[in-house]
């Protein structure tokens, strides 16, 4: 009981082709393209509403913001 041969799987794809119909089949297909097109557009707009956000946080001019200055030569060496 080894892997299946190619003859196997063209058997299983005439069978579904035969349950299903080729106009079914084409519909799950466009479906589902349509389904992960959705899906990138959502993650542009969720990646756009962030820098939107970060932008809308930055404080106005005239305010100081307190951070820890960190020594990038000591960052690189880490890497190495």
């Amino acid at each position: 009981m080894g892997s299946l041969s190619i003859w196997h799987w063209l058997i299983v794809l005439l069978i579904v082709a035969l349950v299903f119909g080729t106009k079914k089949l084409r519909n799950i297909g466009s479906d589902l393209g349509g389904a992960v097109k959705g899906f990138k557009d959502g993650m542009r707009e969720s990646e756009a509403g962030a820098a939107d956000q970060q932008k809308r946080e930055l404080p106005a001019s005239g305010d100081t913001i307190d951070v820890e200055a960190k020594d990038k030569t000591a960052r690189s060496n880490d890497y190495r």
